[in-house]
């Protein structure tokens, strides 16, 4: 079977067709996604009805897999975690975010898909970084470039959000201190295409460093906004089975929390990736 690429939208995003990924990939499919991933940032496939092992499978062709410190996992794949509406707290989701950058080697990429989807809302939102960029001026990208940020794990993970039962308050507690705060550039290096791209997102970057707070709130508050301008984005409808594969180094995304009270299940294979540079 050969891959068919449909690009979506001029910052980011293609459909990627013809490929069963519910199977082992081949050098040649695995190759030719990655380099789909690379120059289209977020990519979508139809009609894919990943169990967790083949997730796990399929996002290992592209590095190791993280296990999340707070949400639940599939018992018999750890590394495959489970966002739930019915069983957790995923308020954390609905605001535009790169996924665990509170770590030293934030994500390269995730896998995530599609199991039980409401009726009607639960889009999800990316945004390009490399097109947040590249739309910034010259004298805006000469200020920024040197800069560091602070990621703090508790930003999006609140105790009074997660510390509601003694087997939550622990687990909360030791992910606190595996995960402290630290610090990654402000403009970010893709180790792979070298293209440059914004990297301070709204659920875990807390502070400019080198600036003072009232310049880094100033700053990181006209970078959230511009990160996220409509021409950097691209919305996806997910239907059962889908699955998106983005690239979290240069990437941020957002699910839309706008189909309460009824139910949403998605599982999420997390690809760890490199120190920020």
């Amino acid at each position: 079977m050969s891959l068919s690429i449909t690009p979506l939208s001029c910052a980011l995003g293609a459909r990627i067709s013809g490929v069963d990924i519910t199977q082992p990939l081949n050098v040649e499919q695995r190759d030719a996604i990655e380099q789909a991933l690379l120059k289209y940032q977020v990519l979508f496939f139809r009609e894919q009805p990943l169990n967790p092992q083949q997730q796990a499978r399929f996002a290992a062709n592209f590095g190791d897999l993280h296990i999340h410190p707070i949400y639940p996992n599939v018992p018999e794949q750890p590394e495959v975690l489970i966002l739930d509406t019915a069983q957790t707290d995923v308020r954390d989701n609905a605001v535009w975010h790169t996924d665990v950058t509170f770590l030293p080697t934030p994500a390269l990429g995730a896998v995530l898909s599609a199991k039980l989807l409401p009726a009607f809302g639960g889009d999800t939102l990316w945004a390009s970084g490399i097109a947040a960029y590249e739309a910034l001026s010259t004298p805006m990208q000469s200020l920024l470039q040197g800069l560091t940020a602070t990621h703090d794990f508790i930003k999006s993970f609140p105790l009074e959000r997660f510390g509601t039962t003694a087997e939550d308050l622990a687990r909360w507690e030791e992910a606190r201190k595996k995960n402290p705060p630290l610090s990654h550039p402000v403009i970010r290096t893709h180790p792979v295409s070298g293209r440059k791209s914004l990297f301070v997102n709204e659920g875990f970057t807390t502070r400019i460093n080198e600036l003072s707070e009232n310049e880094s709130e100033t700053i990181l508050k006209l970078l959230f906004a511009h990160a996220t301008r409509p021409e950097f984005t691209i919305r996806w409808r997910w239907e059962e089975h889908d699955v998106a594969f983005w690239d979290n180094r240069v990437t941020q995304h957002f699910a839309i929390d706008d189909y309460r009270p009824q139910r949403r299940v998605m599982h999420r294979a997390t690809i760890l990736g490199d120190v920020p540079f």
